[in-house]
């Protein structure tokens, strides 16, 4: 996670209302790892959502945006007590809190599934192309390659950044373009992630299109129904037989 940059954003508002007029403070907490080198503390004073004054603890004082802002700024910076207890925050706040979210949850990681499927190629010298997708792993971090017959394949490949889901998942696509050279060939996608002890491989079945396999699963699951539904009138015919009454004709 080191290498990912994350960003916790704690709202307090302190609201100080005439006829809707707002005054509040933003702190955040700016992290990619729990070193305190890596924390950035900040406080931020706002009135009707404009930014007057920020405090930044990487330069150490106020710094403001608008008139009114640059002179608070002035006067904060001329308090030392002021500016100590901010500068104080970044470790008692912010390191405090995220050695709790690290431990819970930023170290955590999710194993991704891999969907294998074909598609048209888009055009180029190719006749075949396939799809690898990957989803719902966590972290971001990810390595996504093919392999043909064993030998990692770098050529005529194209993959998407990771995707995120927003919901701390994500997704990747990998498009390998290639043409066929000979029934029997393995070809594979290889995923490499933090989740997992080894590469998780999944290997393409060119037995059948997944289109072709989607239609028999279809034309299957009809034939089925219909059988059921033929079966159910035919119960029921032999029920109502059972129940009339012959009459003998006079």
């Amino acid at each position: 996670m080191a290498s990912s940059f994350l960003r916790v954003s704690l709202l307090f508002i302190s609201l100080y209302t005439a006829d809707g007029f707002r005054y509040y403070f933003l702190y955040h907490c700016d992290f990619n790892s729990s070193d305190l080198n890596d924390i950035e503390y900040s406080l931020s004073t706002y009135y009707n959502m404009v930014e007057l004054a920020r405090f930044s603890s990487s330069l150490g004082k106020y710094v403001g945006f608008t008139e009114y802002g640059l002179k608070q700024a002035d006067y904060w910076n001329k308090d030392p007590s002021i500016l100590a207890g901010l500068r104080a925050e970044k470790e008692r706040y912010c390191k405090h809190n995220i050695d709790i979210w690290y431990q819970a949850v930023l170290t955590k990681s999710a194993e991704p599934y891999v969907r294998l499927s074909s598609t048209a190629p888009s055009g180029g010298k190719h006749s075949a192309m396939l799809v690898c997708s990957v989803y719902d792993f966590y972290p971001k971090q990810i390595r996504v390659k093919w392999t043909r017959d064993g030998q990692e394949v770098t050529s005529d490949v194209t993959s998407t950044d990771e995707l995120a889901d927003g919901d701390w998942y994500y997704q990747i696509h990998s498009h390998l373009e290639y043409t066929p050279s000979r029934s029997g060939e393995k070809i594979s996608c290889m995923v490499e992630h933090a989740s997992l002890r080894e590469p998780l491989i999944t290997d393409w079945d060119p037995s059948m299109p997944e289109s072709e396999r989607n239609k028999i699963a279809i034309g299957a699951s009809g034939l089925i129904l219909g059988l059921v539904l033929s079966l159910a009138g035919f119960i029921y015919y032999k029920r109502k037989a059972r129940g009339r009454i012959l009459v003998p004709s006079s």
